[in-house]
């Protein structure tokens, strides 16, 4: 199981402007998070950009997929320098897209390479970025009469989005930083001298903290 306990994205999507030597750059920045995203956007800007010289991209997403395009320009020229400024800000469910219009002057690899990196910092640089926790889900099986102290350890350990069950024996299903998942197993354990049940399950949420504290 993957424990990078953080993640950073961008809040909402955003956009940015670069001129060099008559080429025109725009910048947008996306936040995504799956493929089916990454598609959507690029799909989207290449109708809205039709008559635009390239197309170059690099996106990073949380499940550990990545990928950079260059989309015709030379080698390491777009794509790569994209997915350097993405990995700058060390941000993950992201998608850059650097859209160019020719001027007439071809620019050389050194300044190409320059431009697109120049373009993408800007749309990254003008971008809210917020941080995410990753949390992983739990079931904790329990009986009533220790119910009160079972929902004494969820909030003593910050757990989110608890849905209980109530039937012959009462259950409750929620998320916690996977760094505490022992330590509250082995607290309820000994304060209910082991008659709760706690399973740690494969599900896996991230959590903007900020948002949910109150």
């Amino acid at each position: 199981m993957n424990y990078s306990e953080k993640m950073l994205t961008i809040a909402k999507n955003s956009e940015s402007k670069f001129k060099e030597k008559g080429s025109s750059f725009f910048g947008f920045a996306f936040n995504i998070s799956s493929n089916e995203n990454v598609n959507y956007e690029l799909k989207n800007l290449k109708k809205n950009y039709y008559d635009a010289t390239h197309h170059c991209y690099a996106y990073k997403i949380n499940s550990g997929e990545e990928k950079y395009s260059d989309d015709g320009e030379p080698n390491g020229t777009a794509g790569l320098r994209i997915f350097n400024a993405i990995n700058h800000f060390n941000l993950t469910n992201i998608l850059v897209v650097v859209v160019r219009y020719f001027g007439g002057v071809k620019l050389g690899v050194g300044p190409l390479g320059k431009a697109y990196s120049t373009c993408a910092f800007d749309v990254l640089k003008t971008s809210k970025i917020i941080e995410f926790t990753k949390f992983q889900k739990i079931e904790i099986i329990y009986n009533y009469e220790d119910s009160s102290k079972v929902h004494h350890l969820t909030r003593k350990f910050e757990c989110e989005k608890i849905i209980e069950k109530f039937d012959r024996t009462p259950k409750i299903n929620c998320f916690i930083e996977p760094y505490k998942i022992e330590l509250f197993k082995n607290e309820v354990e000994n304060l209910t001298k082991g008659k709760v049940s706690l399973t740690a399950q494969n599900e896996e949420i991230y959590l903007e903290l900020t948002k949910i504290k109150i």
